[in-house]
Formats: C-alpha cells, sequence, structure tokens
C-alpha cells in the first residue's frame, strides 16, 4: 500500500492539534468573561485550524483510497 503526501510532519501536526483545542477551548471561556463579541476570532482561528488539520489527514490516505479505484 502506497503512503500519501502530507504538508505536515508529525510536530506540525501534534502543534496543530493543541492549537485547535486552545483555540476551540478559549472560545467559550472568552464567551463567558467578556461582554463583546471578540470570542468569534478564538472560533474562526479554530475553525481555520481545523481545516488545515483535515486537509493534512486527506493527503496522508493512501492514493488507492483517493482515487476512488476500488478494484475486487
Amino acid at each position: 500500500m502506497q503512503q500519501g503526501h502530507s504538508f505536515l510532519t508529525d510536530r506540525q501536526r501534534r502543534l496543530a492539534w493543541l492549537g485547535f483545542l486552545l483555540a476551540a477551548l478559549q472560545a467559550p471561556v472568552s464567551a463567558w468573561l467578556v461582554s463583546d463579541g471578540s470570542w468569534l476570532f478564538s472560533l474562526c482561528v479554530a475553525l481555520m485550524v481545523a481545516t488545515v488539520i483535515i486537509a493534512d489527514d486527506a493527503g496522508r490516505r493512501p492514493a488507492e483510497a483517493r482515487s476512488g479505484d476500488q478494484q475486487h
């Protein structure tokens, strides 16, 4: 089975997950502590980091699974 190509190293991937979790946890805390809508920035950052992680996951999938040519 052929390994796919990703653009994040394992260390960068762990840091992306850490950043996602911190931003996702900070958003509701900010919403509770601050009366304005600045907590939405944390939510947007978490969504952007999640998009990068999902794109890296798609690149890590084996080439056979991406092509959709499942031969039986």
